[in-house]
């Protein structure tokens, strides 16, 4: 009898220490399991606010190109000096009250649009396909020259050109607007002979300055009249184009009247004599 008992009670005593061996290990795995998935939620929380960082930076440097999406860039522009032109400074250089016409402008046969000749607001003709025969012909030629020319904005009607305006308006101001976006009616790009041209792989040069400077923006200022094309608002003349230099903007006149353009080293307001 007590044997028995003293077998019952060791047997007692192994059962306990299997019960609480179970239970640390089970009270281990549990911690390991919450750490486990403290870490992984605390991964998921800096993985969120990395991604939250990545889009306010992908945000931030989507609303800078869109100025240049458009065909714009105001912000070197405004650092240029303001001309010194009296009549010019009145308004910007529009006629005041100025209404749209229903017809388009055309001088010696040329299609004007500036500020001081609109176009209809339904004035309405797409990119031109005879610049745009013209511009992939130079485009091959560049490429030969190790130059990858894009036309990256070419015909923009009277809508998106009031929506892009407006923007630049409320973002910089009337004055600073006018000096490098079109108001609406006004703009060369509803013409669709307007070629804002940039090079591909230089995407950081588009809409700048510094393009001019580049061997392609050279090349192209100094043979795109051989395709019909002239460099629109040159450097030193926006008292009379009302724009300031962009090295990117080229209209297209046919080679034999940007040949003589070209030459005349004018600008297309001067050759016309619309200048005054």
């Amino acid at each position: 009898m007590k044997n028995k008992k003293k077998h019952y009670t060791l047997l007692g005593i192994l059962l306990i220490m299997i019960i609480a061996i179970v239970s640390i290990v089970f009270i281990n795995n549990n911690l390991n399991n919450e750490s486990e998935t403290i870490k992984t939620e605390d991964q998921a929380i800096s993985e969120e606010k990395e991604n939250e960082l990545k889009e306010e930076k992908e945000d931030s440097e989507a609303l800078q190109d869109e100025g240049k999406v458009a065909g714009e860039e105001p912000q070197q522009k405004q650092q240029q000096q303001q001309p010194e032109d009296k009549k010019y400074k009145e308004n910007n250089g529009y006629i005041e009250g100025q209404t749209l016409p229903s017809e388009p402008t055309y001088i010696k046969g040329v299609l004007i649009a500036n500020k001081k000749y609109p176009l209809p607001k339904d004035y309405a003709p797409g990119e031109n396909v005879e610049a745009r025969a013209a511009f992939e012909l130079m485009a091959q030629e560049a490429k030969t020259l190790g130059f990858e020319l894009v036309a990256f904005s070419t015909y923009r009607s009277y809508e998106y050109q009031e929506l892009l305006y407006n923007k630049y308006v409320e973002r910089d101001g009337k004055e600073n607007a006018d000096r490098y976006s079109a108001r609406p009616g006004y703009s060369e790009h509803q013409t669709g002979l307007a070629f804002d041209i940039g090079e591909k792989g230089r995407e950081d040069l588009w809409l700048t300055e510094a393009f001019g400077q580049s061997e392609a923006g050279k090349w192209l200022a100094e043979n795109a009249h051989r395709y019909g094309f002239i460099l629109r608002y040159p450097k030193g003349k926006e008292h009379i184009t009302g724009y300031m230099y962009e090295s990117w903007h080229f209209r297209y006149l046919g080679v034999e009247l940007a040949t003589k353009v070209k030459d005349s080293g004018l600008t297309l307001e001067e050759y016309l004599g619309i200048d005054k």
